[in-house]
């Protein structure tokens, strides 16, 4: 796909059961509206309980994966879901034990652009307590906008591989500037000769390659280097 191609946007909608009620119902009813008239591509309707024990025995693992779903997005963007969510503990009174909850919001959106999730619908920039809600994420869509989420747009992997690291100039044997001979380095004052690692650190030339560089030309070599330059004399 082509940067020009649109993103194929997915809402999927949390709401707690069964409490579809005003204002919940209506939001839903919106974006039911913007489904049908294109504004996004696909609708999909979740429902969760008002309270999640955290535990791995709890019946309700999904929600808890959508909620450390939005929490690593909002970590990645700068913001805070904490609120709408929340925990709390509670302790029975029979056995003793203390068991953390997590408290759900009435109603949560996330979209996806592609696959990609793009916002998490209601959040909050902590460092200005501004909060983008999930009313102003469904009127965006209504209008046929993509809500912006709050925050900073991460920085993604391509750009963080395609930066290129610093490298110095100067030998690092003597501090006198090096000649760059196509990625291999040499220094005329002290005659240190190596490479770039992909750290940007120089890396001294290996002893073997030096050895082979500096190797003095065999007997064999020179006679047989004597013996083209005789027959080329007698060819002329």
């Amino acid at each position: 796909m082509t940067d020009t191609e649109p993103s194929e946007i997915t809402a999927v909608c949390h709401v707690r059961a069964p409490l579809l009620l005003e204002p919940v119902d209506r939001q839903i009813e919106t974006l039911r509206a913007c489904e049908s008239e294109g504004a996004v591509d696909d609708l999909l309707l979740r429902s969760w309980p008002k309270e999640i024990a955290l535990s791995d025995d709890s019946p309700y693992q999904e929600a808890l994966e959508s909620f450390e779903r939005f929490e690593r997005w909002a970590d990645r963007r700068g913001v805070s879901v904490r609120p709408p969510f929340r925990e709390r503990t509670t302790t029975s009174q029979i056995t003793g034990e203390t068991t953390k909850l997590l408290v759900t919001p009435l109603l949560c959106l996330e979209l996806y652009a592609d696959d990609e999730l793009v916002g998490v619908f209601p959040h909050t920039d902590e460092t200005t307590d501004e909060t983008h809600t999930s009313d102003e994420a469904i009127a965006a869509l209504r209008t046929g906008d993509r809500p912006t989420p709050l925050g900073t747009e991460p920085e993604s992997e391509s750009e963080r591989t395609d930066a290129k690291p610093d490298v110095e100039t100067d030998c690092p044997e003597c501090g006198s500037s090096l000649v760059d001979g196509q990625g291999l380095f040499a220094c005329l004052e002290c005659g240190w000769i190596g490479t770039v690692s992909e750290g940007g650190q120089f890396v001294p030339e290996t002893d073997s390659a030096r050895s082979s560089a500096d190797e003095p030309e065999t007997d064999s070599a020179r006679s047989s280097a004597d013996e083209r330059e005789t027959t080329a004399v007698e060819s002329r």
